[in-house]
Formats: structure tokens, sequence, C-alpha cells
């Protein structure tokens, strides 16, 4: 929504997903202290996200493997000396945990034996 949500459209939303949920798991609700409802607005607004996207940049064809973050710059490493690119905006993505950061180590590992 243009210029956020307001609280009773959070509320209903956060609700919403109580209610589902419940379905497959009985009592959910009585066991929740708090609940908070970010939207993608927020996770902009607040996080720097654009779009509210957490894997920061699609998942689509174009922007993987060798596209990702940008064509040139695929293998973690950028065109200043040192500087080197880990995250959700490198190759595999934020879906996989944990996986850029590891692959960005092994890089960098690498490059101290050139």
């Amino acid at each position: 929504l243009e210029g956020g949500w307001s609280d009773a459209q959070r509320q209903a939303l956060g609700q919403a997903v109580i209610d589902t949920l419940e379905e497959y798991a009985p009592d959910l609700e009585k066991n929740i202290l708090h609940c908070q409802v970010l939207t993608p607005w927020d996770l902009e607004e607040t996080f720097g996200l654009t779009g509210g996207n957490i894997f920061q940049g699609e998942l689509a064809l174009q922007q993987l493997f060798f596209m990702r973050p940008v064509p040139g710059w695929a293998g973690y490493r950028t065109p200043i000396r040192n500087l080197f690119l880990c995250g959700s905006g490198t190759h595999p993505g934020g879906g996989v945990s944990g996986a850029p950061g590891r692959l960005a180590a092994l890089t960098i590992l690498g490059r101290r034996r050139e």
C-alpha cells in the first residue's frame, strides 16, 4: 500500500495469519506473547530493503548465478582491491542461509594463496 499500512490493516493481517496457522496448530494464539506485523513498506522504510525484498533483488533468472549481484561482480570480488561482497545480494541469494558468506570467505582464502 502506498504510504504504509494502518494499525487496523496490520492487526487484521496478523490475525488472518494466526487464524490460518491455528487450523494446523490449535491453541496457538493463546501462546503468543507479542505479534508485530512488518509489511514490505515497513521493511523498505526501516531497513532500506527496496520494495521490502529481503533477498536484495529478485530471485529471477536475470539476477541469478553469474548475474548476481550484477554482471562482472558475480565472483564475490569487486573492482576495488580487497573489497569483497557477500550476503543476500550475492549468489546463491538469501534463501540459502549462510551460503553467500561461506562462498565469499572461500574466495578470499583462495586469493591469499595467489
